[in-house]
C-alpha cells in the first residue's frame, strides 16, 4: 500500500470518529497529521474532503428526514425544522466569514487548541453538573428562540479546538433539550455548517489539487464516511444511558497531552 494513502487512511478514521463526538475533530488531526508528517496545503485540502466524507454520513443517516423536509416544503413541521436549522446557521456563518482568515492564521495552531480541548472539558463538567430537567424531548419541539441560543453557541467553535458539536450539544442542553434532542439537533445544523464550511475553504483550495491525489484523497473520504456513520449509530445509542463526563475527561486530558508534545 502507498504511504499516503496509508495516512489517508488513518486520518480518515480520526476524522470520522471524531467530527461529531465533543471532543474535536481539529485537535485530533493536528496531533494525528503532526505525527504522521502529513502537513503543508495538500494536507489542509484533504481536511476538507475527509470532513466531507464526514458530513455526508449524516446526511446518509437521516436520509428520510431531509428529502421528508425537502419534498414537505410548505408544511407547519417541515417549515419550521428547516427554519429552525436557518436560524441557528446564521450567527456562525455570518461570523465565520467576517473572521475565517484571522482564525486560520492566529488561531489554528497546538497551543490554542489544548487550551481550548481543556477548557471546553471544564466546560461539560460545569453544564453537566448545574443543567437539569430539559423541557424539550424532540427537535421537532424546538422553538425558533432555542434554536438561536444553539446558533449563537454553535460560533463558539469557531475557535480551535471548542468542537463544534461539543458547543452545539451542550448549548442545546443549556436551552433545555434532553441529551438526545440536543445530539441530534447537532447533528441536522452540521449539515448546512459544514457544507457551507468545505464549500469555501474547497473553493480556495482546488489550485492545489492533482490527478496523482486522487487515491489518497478518495481512500480518506470513503474511510471518513463509513468510521462516520458508525460513530453517529453509537453515539446516539450512548447519549441515552449516560452523560457526557467521560468526554469531558477526556478532553482534558487530550489537551494535555497536546500541550506535552508541543512543548
Amino acid at each position: 500500500m502507498d504511504i499516503e494513502v496509508f495516512k489517508a487512511i488513518i486520518l480518515g478514521v480520526v476524522e470520522g470518529i471524531t467530527e461529531f463526538l465533543p471532543v474535536s475533530s481539529t485537535g485530533h488531526l493536528i496531533l494525528a497529521g503532526g505525527m504522521l508528517g502529513f502537513a503543508g496545503d495538500k494536507a489542509k485540502t484533504f481536511e476538507i474532503f475527509i470532513q466531507l466524507g464526514a458530513i455526508l454520513a449524516v446526511v446518509w443517516m437521516y436520509r428520510k428526514r431531509v428529502l421528508s423536509s425537502i419534498k414537505g416544503i410548505g408544511t407547519k413541521r417541515a417549515n419550521r425544522f428547516l427554519l429552525n436549522l436557518l436560524i441557528a446557521f446564521l450567527p456562525a456563518a455570518f461570523l465565520g466569514l467576517l473572521t475565517h482568515s484571522l482564525i486560520k492564521h492566529y488561531l489554528f495552531n497546538p497551543l490554542t487548541v489544548a487550551f481550548a480541548l481543556i477548557s471546553g472539558g471544564i466546560a461539560i463538567l460545569i453544564i453537566e453538573r448545574t443543567v437539569r430537567n430539559p423541557v424539550v424531548m424532540d427537535t421537532d419541539e424546538v422553538s425558533l428562540k432555542r434554536a438561536l441560543g444553539i446558533g449563537l453557541a454553535q460560533t463558539l467553535s469557531l475557535f480551535p479546538g471548542v468542537s463544534r458539536a461539543g458547543a452545539t450539544i451542550m448549548g442545546a442542553m443549556c436551552f433545555g433539550l434532553e441529551r438526545k434532542a440536543a445530539t441530534e439537533f447537532s447533528f441536522f445544523l452540521a449539515i448546512p455548517t459544514m457544507f457551507a464550511a468545505t464549500s469555501y475553504d474547497l473553493l480556495k483550495s482546488i489550485h492545489s489539487l492533482n490527478t496523482n491525489d486522487i487515491p489518497t484523497f478518495a481512500a480518506g473520504f470513503f474511510v471518513s464516511f463509513f468510521s462516520a456513520l458508525l460513530v453517529i449509530k453509537a453515539f446516539l445509542g450512548f447519549v441515552t444511558r449516560h452523560t457526557f463526563n467521560s468526554f469531558a475527561i477526556y478532553r482534558i486530558i487530550f489537551g494535555i497531552v497536546i500541550l506535552f508534545y508541543y512543548l
